[in-house]
């Protein structure tokens, strides 16, 4: 919706307002042109049903108005006598419209001194219930969002499992667009597995004033750009979702708005120079590992490696081993003779050996692929049971898969990239037919233009252009993960509108964390752990505790004497 429409939706609600509340106006001894004021009358209306004037504030914030307004409406006609469980729920299952009802009826009159106290438990209780959503929503909506890693994008800066506080105020929260939708979920209703929203209408993008901006090297969560899933983990294609209810997706920014971005080998250079990472940073590569007499899987776990792979050799396996081995996530090549298993870095759980019977010996490679940080790289080539280790390297110029910008005249993949040019606000470019698969999606997706090519001109909205001015700031994203990682360098860049925060701590962390809760083993090193900053992180986890143990003690002390004093 734009700025017109929203304006005539906003004098159709109030109008929608008058008609239905003006006789109740008058009857709580005000004047009926009061219901037609906008906001004015929200503030009189607070008077009458004599709640708090700032609850009006609460009426204009997105989401959570969604639920004041049935706490108005229940209100409003509890302050003309209609308190019985059966015109509660008509006003809430009619969104209010029974109150024209009260409105015109002849036989109500305004309770001046009613009680605002629930007149029963269960009352009490559903009063209690909604006020803490509306708190929560609001913490949840504009200051602190809990966020999980789901993937090993950077790992291992930030782990699968790590359980996560993002700060949307760092930045300035931005407000929500989607204006119907369930608080304190994101894209799905739980369990239902249903959308959590309705499309339109929507709000035009605004962020509050933030403290900082994004900065090179922050790690940010974003609404993923190219998001055409209904839900996360989710494999359904060609949804078309608010800007709002995008997947979300944490990164690192490498690139800010007017950087030139190159990767050479691997290597992210900005503006020419190599780009020195932070030193709580710790990016990942592919390595080929070379040893003689094998590259033995205990001796990559010892190093703390994660990521690499197992193949074992079984005697033989049934129909019945085989279905057992599938469901439990393991690869088998039952056709090969004999038949051969592969699993991650963990290999088989020994109680699924024992179970099945099975009879397996694990085959060590003289060479094998591992994803390794560069210190675990150092190490392992200064260990003698160890030849060599290469990084594997895609070469400049080979095409890579699904790389952006996704055209023929960009050869590009993971390890040479660009260079590419990071569009800033108010800034322009010369546009050509060679350099539009660049900028092609942001023009059209991102800023709500007509893209078309007539023989070797560019057409923007119908008319041949030479150059285009972005309206919006971007941003280039990747994960630390770097050949495990889908980021910019498979779907290009992140607008501005899609920032929504950066993690600031880490509050708990499972290892094991997509292997089900029985599974879970606590991370105890990362629990209460910041995000930023330098240095190893600290684990402020036994401080919590500490402090928690003297709270018990202080409060156990002062009831004590409260008690002995009586």
């Amino acid at each position: 919706m734009n700025v017109t429409q929203w304006l005539l939706f906003i004098l159709l609600i109030q109008l929608i307002h008058f008609l239905g509340t003006s006789k109740l106006y008058k009857k709580a001894g005000r004047k009926p042109w009061e219901a037609a004021i906008p906001v004015y009358n929200a503030v009189i209306l607070m008077k009458i049903i004599r709640r708090p004037g700032w609850w009006v504030i609460l009426l204009f914030i997105p989401i959570i108005n969604l639920l004041m307004f049935p706490v108005i409406w229940v209100e409003t006609i509890r302050s003309f006598g209609r308190n019985s469980l059966i015109d509660t729920w008509l006003v809430i299952l009619t969104l209010g419209f029974y109150i024209y009802y009260v409105n015109y009826s002849l036989d109500v009159e305004y309770i001046k001194d009613r009680s605002l106290h629930p007149k029963s438990g269960v009352g009490e209780w559903v009063s209690s219930i909604v006020f803490a959503i509306v708190a929560a929503t609001l913490v949840h909506t504009y200051f602190i969002q809990p966020y999980v890693i789901p993937t090993g994008s950077l790992e291992r800066t930030l782990r699968i499992g790590d359980l996560l506080f993002v700060s949307k105020f760092h930045y300035g929260a931005r407000t929500p667009m989607t204006t119907i939708a369930a608080p304190m979920v994101h894209d799905t209703l739980p369990v239902l597995g249903i959308r959590s929203y309705l499309k339109k209408p929507q709000l035009p993008y605004f962020r509050l004033p933030g403290f900082t901006k994004v900065d090179r090297n922050d790690i940010v969560v974003f609404s993923w750009p190219a998001d055409t899933v209904r839900a996360f983990f989710k494999k359904e294609k060609g949804v078309v979702k608010p800007i709002d209810k995008k997947s979300n997706y944490v990164k690192r920014c490498v690139g800010l708005p007017g950087d030139s971005l190159e990767v050479r080998d691997g290597y992210v250079f900005i503006n020419g120079e190599k780009l020195v990472l932070s030193d709580r940073a710790k990016p990942q590569y592919d390595y080929m590992l070379y040893a003689q007499k094998g590259v033995s899987s205990r001796l990559l776990i010892e190093f703390g490696v994660s990521e690499f792979n197992r193949t074992y050799v079984a005697q033989s396996l049934n129909p019945q081993q085989i279905m057992a081995l599938q469901s439990s996530g393991y690869a088998v090549y039952s056709q090969n003779n004999p038949p051969i298993i592969l699993t991650d870095s963990k290999g088989i759980s020994v109680d699924l050996i024992r179970s099945l019977g099975l009879s397996l010996r694990e085959i060590t490679d003289r060479e094998r692929q591992a994803t390794l940080t560069e210190e675990m790289a150092t190490k392992l080539r200064n260990n003698s049971q160890i030849d060599s280790v290469v990084k594997i390297i895609e070469s400049k110029g080979v095409p890579g898969y699904n790389i952006f910008p996704q055209d023929e005249s960009y050869p590009w993949n993971n390890d040479n990239f660009g260079p590419i040019y990071i569009p800033a606000k108010g800034s322009t470019i010369p546009l050509s037919v060679e350099v539009l698969p660049l900028y092609k999606k942001i023009i059209r997706d991102y800023e709500n233009n007509t893209v078309s090519v007539s023989g070797n001109q560019v057409l923007i909205n119908g008319e041949v252009t030479t150059e285009y001015t972005f309206k919006q700031d971007y941003y280039w994203m990747m994960g630390d993960n770097r050949d495990h990682s889908e980021d910019s360098r498979s779907w290009g860049y992140v607008p501005e509108n899609h920032i929504v925060g950066t993690p600031i701590f880490i509050w708990l962390s499972f290892d094991n964390f997509n292997e089900g809760i029985a599974n879970w083993k606590p991370r105890w090193d990362r629990i209460f752990t910041t995000v930023h900053g330098s240095g190893e992180p600290v684990s402020y986890f036994r401080y919590f505790l500490m402090a928690l143990a003297a709270w018990f003690i202080f409060d156990f002390v002062r009831k004590r004497r409260k008690k002995a004093k009586k």
